[in-house]
């Protein structure tokens, strides 16, 4: 029952999130809004969000299962077509609701049934298909976790497992804040800049695909890798503005070195929110890397306050890549910090095979 209530306490949430959606578009097209204007625009999204929800949270669930074992593009077209008929059903009843609540004369009815849908269809399939893939990575966690719990491993294979089920616990808690901080950043882009709020559409994208992919890659090259850090920092800058400066130096040859996914990512996000958030002023972000002594070197630089590595919370972060490191690599990788100049340097160290010093470029 106590399961029950929560679960759909976190209907209610995700629902009355979503209704934001609008009010912040209508926010952000048109200059002169008044606030009863916003208010009613948040009203009439409020209801279609919870009855367009309801019914998208008892069936596409089922639905997404239901369509696993068939190809993929008749999987797509399948869960995209119940999330169609979720926000065609819901509207229809959220005009009705309208219609009781003498909101809307019964004759106008149609009209805002017609004239609602094409919004309602575009946030439904857009919000269906990230809180699906949450959800459905959620459950693939905690079939993990029950794996850990009814089998016994050897220790260094239970250690690893164990790290990456922290990890992908910490990367589900994290994405919808960071998406709906992203989507506020979009909203505002679109009547200044629709070229580049369509391009932070793309990179936002690549990263969600990249995060709900890190669990089945054990190591991916740094290109790779580089990429989405550079897709975190393009569309955290479309946030920030000028307060977030970074700089990625070239790293030349290394680009095919394999990495832990997320992990570079991790020490950026973390100097984002530590050093820039902060700081009215902001802060500027540096990434150096090269091969030393047989290992990938790879230095995050910020203008932070000066902090220990021993200091991170447990279970998040810096905590956890450090656990990554120890179950990857034992004593061969690490994580440690240097203070100078009134700047952090957080180093990671990838051992790799071969050896060779390269000089940080930039």
């Amino acid at each position: 029952m106590a399961h029950s209530g929560k679960l759909v306490l976190r209907v209610v949430a995700v629902d009355t999130a979503i209704a934001l959606i609008p009010p912040f578009l209508l926010l952000a097209l048109l200059k002169d809004v008044s606030a009863a204007r916003l208010l009613e625009c948040f009203g009439y999204s409020l209801i279609y969000s919870h009855c367009i929800g309801t019914l998208a949270f008892i069936a596409i669930p089922r639905v997404w299962i239901a369509s696993e074992k068939i190809n993929v593009w008749a999987r797509w077209i399948v869960r995209a077509a119940a999330m169609f008929a979720a926000a065609i059903a819901g509207s229809l009843i959220a005009c009705l609701i309208f219609v009781a609540l003498h909101w809307i004369p019964p004759g106008l009815y149609w009209t805002e049934f017609s004239g609602s849908l094409k919004m309602a269809t575009f946030i439904t399939v857009f919000a269906g298909t990230i809180i699906s893939m949450y959800e459905n990575f959620h459950a693939r966690l905690d079939e993990t976790k029950l794996q850990l719990r009814t089998r016994e491993l050897e220790r260094e294979r239970a250690l690893k497992l164990a790290t990456e089920a922290q990890l992908a616990s910490l990367e589900s808690r994290i994405h919808p804040h960071f998406l709906f901080n992203a989507l506020n950043s979009i909203s505002s882009l679109i009547p200044e800049d629709p070229k580049r709020a369509e391009r932070l559409v793309e990179q936002m994208a690549a990263l969600l695909r990249f995060s709900l992919d890190a669990d089945h890659a054990g190591l991916v090259p740094l290109d790779r890798e580089m990429k989405i850090v550079s897709d975190y920092l393009a569309i955290e800058q479309a946030r920030f503005g000028d307060r977030l400066r970074f700089r990625i130096h070239d790293y030349g040859e290394c680009g095919g070195v394999q990495v832990p996914p997320l992990a570079i990512q991790t020490l950026v996000e973390n100097s984002v929110k530590h050093a820039v958030s902060r700081n009215r002023a902001g802060g500027e972000i540096q990434v150096s890397l090269a091969r030393e002594n047989g290992s990938l070197r790879v230095e995050v630089q910020d203008e932070g306050p000066e902090f220990a590595l021993a200091s991170a919370p447990s279970g998040h972060g810096l905590d956890l890549l450090k656990s990554r490191l120890v179950a990857l690599y034992g004593q061969h990788g690490g994580l440690s910090i240097e203070r100078s100049g009134g700047a952090n340097r957080i180093i990671l160290s990838v051992p790799q095979n071969g050896g060779g010093h390269a000089s940080v470029l930039g």
